[in-house]
């Protein structure tokens, strides 16, 4: 590791790019040299010598007083906010605010500043300061400046200081089911649950237990093409919806398909095909309702309808052209846009324009599939309000996007090229994470406004009662890992979390919709702090919860009120598994331990045993019960009388939480043991590819689940400790 000199050092800062942090254990930790070059030069800023960093230092400081304005000013709703005005030396400055409804606010405050000119190539540039005022009501207006002969303008986010919960809660808390919707299939459902799937649940959940949300995995898109992408978390485009979860049948046109015998058997195929499978076929399904879809697409629409579309059209835009574009080209040259002729791998090329004339059908279909999804969409959620839910669908927002895929195509002016966001080594992933995902550049977003991400947010909140936010503490500072370093050779890169979190909370309100904010992990003490003064809800995993200054578990009375709080996450194994000690087990096996297997396995069953005996100090258990396997020698499928027994009590010390949202996972009340997913892993283990499954590892349907006894009483549980 090379230190680095000070001139990198400062110019690091500059660019909000980490020179040491403090690792999950507290040992603060240098960053090396050729990581912050690697970093700066993700961020368009050339460092590798000594003049270079000169060079870069002194174009800061002249970009800084070369613009009239910020370019974009963030505020607060009922706070006053400082802002810095560039105008010729000796100059006056005249300002004034449109806003959203073309009200026209001016006589802002102007606040001191000592601040002395600066010499630009001979003219000499003065700085005052100026206060956005207080009462301005939360959007997206614009601030003017004429000095002059200078005409300038800048966005100006005005965010809500407190979301909090929807009105329609009240004071009170509820539950919802959490569910990886690929694993949950039906019997009508073609080899993947959907969004008919997803409807019935919510409407079982709310209608039969009281539930008051469900939690759904990122249903981005993927590429369309083979293999297809397991990962939800690991998408083509956050901005759109994989086609995968349509229900064919349940498309207006499919009443009017003069052969629907055919695309029957076609689903008669597939599921002969597939039955006997213990995993998603993602592909196979694909292939074959891509087939249906086609088919259905070729439905002449009524003339009510076509106005549908083409207002569906004209909402999304460009961004809607570019996505079903990409995904035409990565059907005709595959799925990563490196590999294509280079006049085709850039979205405002002319070659990539005539490609859209010359395929117009082909990229028309791939738009039609995603108004059909936006109308399902729509459909699931009120069918879920309808039923009783208090919020409906709460949809997940994946980090980032695949480095080959649609966005990354179609954004690459506002993402990092040459690095990857990941995690530092912590206790469960020691090795840490990368997750090949190309981060936000902060600069990028600020200079354009922050309008991808206003986008992204607003779109994932269109159909929802509330979105979870993965990784959460990315909107304040994320780890960038260099291409080809491992991922303890990142360091973090800060963004503006006044806009990020205050953007969340605009298009929240907006959608009168709750935020979780997913918080685990490496997190500096005072961000927790600062989202639950926005009104942005945590998240806590029992297993997780500690006592920092005592040990051991953390009391029910000590946990978040604003809180999603479960027992379990898709991260670990369903409940089950993980009182059997298959993490260990399967972390081991693959490699991804520090240390030895049996020192692992004695910790995890001591912090076993800790929960246990405070499910007993609290009257949750007998004194005689006990987990699956005392030894934590348990394996797949092997499960004895004491598990339902934990399992529900571990659910009912959430009860004594005051958490306001509790989450019941769907494998839990099923006492499925089968791990969804194995961070740090791609092939090695069949993430995402796990199909629900009972408490002997069989793959079951929902309309099981529905029958299911087990699953009942669980969710009874939920009902009765949240009283709803």
């Amino acid at each position: 590791m090379t230190p680095p000199d000070t001139a990198l050092l400062d110019l690091a800062s500059r660019h909000g790019v980490a020179t040491e942090f403090d690792d999950w254990t507290g040992r603060r930790v240098p960053v090396a040299a050729e990581t912050l070059i690697a970093v700066l030069s993700a961020l368009g800023v050339p460092a590798s010598t000594a003049a270079e960093c000169d060079e870069a230092l002194r174009k800061v400081d002249r970009a800084r007083w070369a613009r009239s304005l910020p370019p974009t000013i963030v505020s607060t709703a009922g706070g006053e906010t400082a802002f810095w005005v560039h105008v010729t030396h000796g100059d006056p400055a005249h300002l004034w605010i449109r806003l959203e409804d073309g009200t026209v606010r001016s006589g802002l405050r102007q606040l001191e500043n000592l601040t002395p000119p600066f010499n630009l190539d001979g003219r000499l540039v003065g700085e005052a300061t100026f206060a956005v005022p207080a009462d301005l009501p939360p959007g997206y207006h614009r601030l003017h400046l004429s000095s002059g002969d200078t005409e300038a303008s800048a966005a100006l986010i005005v965010t809500p200081a407190w979301l909090g919960l929807p009105a329609r809660m009240g004071h009170g808390r509820t539950w919802g089911l959490a569910t990886q919707l690929y694993s949950v299939r039906s019997e009508r459902s073609w080899g993947v649950g959907d969004l008919t799937d997803l409807t019935d649940l919510a409407v079982w959940s709310a209608s039969r237990h009281g539930a008051g949300y469900v939690l759904v995995n990122p249903l981005h898109a993927a590429a369309p093409t083979r293999p297809m992408e397991p990962s939800p978390y690991l998408p083509t485009s956050r901005r759109f919806v994989n086609p995968l979860y349509l229900r064919v049948e349940a498309i207006t046109e499919y009443g009017d398909l003069p052969k629907r015998r055919r695309l029957r058997r076609l689903r008669a195929d597939l599921r002969a095909r597939t039955r006997d499978l213990d995993a998603i076929d993602r592909d196979a399904a694909w292939e074959a309702k891509r087939k249906a879809l086609k088919m259905v697409f070729r439905v002449p629409r009524s003339a009510g309808r076509e106005l549908s579309y083409a207002a569906f059209r004209d909402r999304r835009g460009a961004a809607l052209d570019d996505f079903a574009i990409w995904c035409a080209l990565a059907e005709t040259y595959g799925a990563d846009w490196h590999d294509w002729p280079a006049e085709l791998q850039h979205p405002e090329s002319p070659a990539v324009a005539a490609f859209a004339e010359k395929n117009r059908a082909a990229v028309d279909f791939h738009r039609w599939m995603q108004w059909q999804l936006d109308e399902q969409l729509t459909a699931t959620q009120a069918a879920a309000v309808q039923a009783g839910m208090a919020l409906g669908v709460m949809h997940d927002l994946a980090v980032g996007v695949h480095p080959n895929g649609a966005d990354a195509w179609a954004m690459q002016d506002v993402l990092a090229l040459g690095v990857t966001a990941g995690a530092p080594p912590d206790e469960f992933n020691q090795l840490g994470q990368n997750w090949s995902q190309p981060p936000w550049r902060p600069d990028q977003l600020d200079e354009q406004e922050y309008r991808p991400f206003r986008e992204l947010i607003a779109h994932v909140l269109r159909h929802a009662g509330g979105v979870r936010i993965d990784h959460i503490i990315g909107l304040f500072r994320l780890w960038w890992i260099p291409q080809g370093a491992p991922p303890d050779a990142g360091t973090y890169v800060r963004y503006n979390h006044e806009a990020m979190i205050g953007i969340v909370a605009l298009e929240a309100q907006r959608a009168n919709a709750v935020v979780v904010g997913e918080d685990l992990g490496v997190v500096e003490p005072w961000v927790r702090d600062y989202l639950r003064g926005r009104g942005i809800l945590g998240t806590s995993i029992l297993w997780f919860e500690q006592d920092e200054y005592h040990g051991g578990p953390l009391a029910a009375e000590h946990w978040r009120e604003y809180c999603l709080s479960s027992v379990t996450t898709h991260d670990l194994p369903p409940t089950a598994g993980y009182l059997a000690g298959s993490h260990v087990r399967l972390r081991d096996s693959l490699g991804l331990l520090t240390r030895s297997a049996d020192e692992e396995m004695a910790d995890d069953r001591r912090a076993q045993e800790a929960w246990l005996a405070e499910l007993r100090r609290v009257g949750l258990l007998d004194d005689a019960t006990d987990t699956v396997a005392s030894d934590n020698s348990g394996a797949v499928g092997q499960e004895n009388s004491d598990s339902e027994a934990v399992i529900a009590a571990l659910y009912r010390y959430l009860g004594r939480t005051p958490s306001r949202l509790l989450a019941l996972a769907l494998p839990d009340a099923l006492g499925d043991p089968r791990t969804q997913n194995q961070p740090g892993t791609t092939d090695e283990y069949p993430n995402w590819r796990v199909p629900l499954s009972d408490s002997t590892g069989r793959p079951v349907l929902l309309e099981d689940v529905f029958a299911d006894a087990r699953a009942a009483a669980l969710c009874e549980v939920l009902r009765e400790i949240t009283g709803t």
